[in-house]
């Protein structure tokens, strides 16, 4: 167990806590737990958690205010915890660095799914992930900047390959409207989302067997995006 990855919950919903301690406990991996945004955050920098998932609704601090906090120190993955009627504070809290998010109620399966996720995309903010993303026939070398769908190179204008490539580079993680038209456009495009539209529509007849039913490039609703690579 020393070595097994620490995730630290930190949710003021018992039923819930116990239910994440259960679950991931019995997958092998060190759980620690939290009610309240201070104590969570105190945790956080005495057992430097692995990754950290967090509740918005907290009785003493904003989820977002936690999520901005942890964000001053430490680049652990984050998933947050949200109710459906709460997508500007997802939003909110992913815009100031959260990696991810669950909506309550969710399934064991899907939590599990989001663990693995933010794991590696821990392992590559350590440097340790490949230059080449693969999601099924597409082959996206980042070093290179080619792209394939099978043996044929597709031809990406330059703003699409760069939205292309933070979409990819950052695979798995829930991307907002405004990060995305902050990092591949500028900050003071960070509200035209019209130019998003209009280059994942280009991207997804360029790489999308079927557009219309998307398999790489994800539309999170009224959010962003999520790139899904391969395992």
């Amino acid at each position: 167990m020393n070595n097994a990855p620490h995730i630290l919950v930190i949710d003021d919903e018992l039923q819930i806590q116990r239910a994440i301690r259960t679950i991931l406990t019995e997958k092998g991996f060190k759980v620690t737990t939290a009610s309240r945004g201070e104590e969570g955050l105190t945790l956080a920098a005495t057992n430097e958690p692995d990754i950290v998932i967090l509740d918005l609704g907290l009785p003493d601090m904003d989820g977002v205010e936690v999520c901005t906090r942890l964000r001053e120190w430490t680049q652990c993955p984050i998933i947050i915890l949200s109710v459906r009627d709460s997508e500007r504070d997802k939003v909110a809290a992913l815009d100031k660095g959260a990696d991810d998010y669950l909506t309550k109620p969710f399934g064991i399966e899907e939590l599990l799914a989001r663990v693995r996720v933010a794991l590696r995309h821990s392992a590559s903010r350590q440097g340790t992930q490949s230059k080449v993303i693969r999601a099924g026939s597409l082959m996206i070398d980042l070093a290179w900047h080619i792209v394939k769908r099978g043996d044929e190179e597709v031809k990406l204008t330059a703003t699409e390959y760069k939205l292309l490539a933070y979409l990819a580079a950052n695979h798995g993680r829930v991307l907002t409207h405004q990060s995305i038209l902050t990092n591949v456009w500028d900050p003071a495009d960070a509200n035209h989302t019209e130019y998003l539209r209009v280059y994942m529509r280009q991207l997804r007849k360029k790489l999308e067997v079927d557009p219309e039913r998307p398999q790489f490039i994800l539309t999170e609703p009224g959010i962003g995006y999520r790139f899904i690579a391969d395992e």
